[in-house]
Formats: structure tokens, sequence, C-alpha cells
């Protein structure tokens, strides 16, 4: 396949999944809490993903424990080229943030997502 039919396809799918989003309108969760509804809020992790600004072998997850217990979760960096790493568990008390990271290995090509695990 051809490098302009790949990138075709891609936009293609990007633009009919843009659509669909459109046209189905927002999520429930979205919804509700665009009407204030504290208790859709409660009973959520709310989790990020990113690559550190300097150093494209370090992904970070950052999470938020908005549940009423206590949460332990830990980032997983898919590195390119070497070995995945998870970060160190982090535990979260109600309404507490924290962040858990991973350096991929030397010879990686760098950090392609950043995930997390929650127990």
């Amino acid at each position: 396949m051809n490098r302009r039919t790949s990138i075709f396809t891609a936009g293609l799918a990007t633009t009919v999944s843009a659509l669909a989003l459109t046209v189905g309108g927002p999520a429930a969760p979205a919804q509700a809490a665009a009407a204030g509804d504290a208790a859709a809020m409660v009973g959520t992790v709310d989790c990020d993903g990113w690559v550190h600004n300097n150093n494209p072998d370090h992904g970070i997850a950052g999470c938020k424990n908005n549940t009423d217990r206590t949460v332990t979760f830990r980032a997983e960096v898919v590195c390119g080229w070497a070995p995945d790493v998870s970060g160190q568990w982090v535990t979260l008390a109600p309404g507490q943030y924290g962040e858990s990271s991973g350096v991929c290995a030397i010879y990686s090509s760098g950090v392609g997502g950043v995930g997390w695990s929650i127990q």
C-alpha cells in the first residue's frame, strides 16, 4: 500500500469517527457533570497519561481519586523498540492526586503511549 493511500485512509477513519461522535452527542457522564450532579463524579478515578516534556523516554500517569475508598495505581509505559515498563505503585486516599512514571531503556525509540493499572 502506498503512503498516500495510507494517509487518506487514516484521515477518512478519523473524519468518520468525529462525525459519529458529533451525531451521537456528548456522553452521559459529561451531561451529568454539566448538569452539576455531584453524585455522577463519586466513584471515579480520573487519570491522564503523557510523555515528559524534556525526556521522550519518560512516561507519566497522573490520577485523582474521586472515590470514597483508597485506590492504588501505576503507570504502564509502552516503549518503542524496547520492553515496556511499569511505574511504581502509588496509593491514593479519597480526594488525593498522585503520579507514577516509568523510563524506557536507552535504546528505545521513545514512549509510544502511557496507560495505567488501577487496583
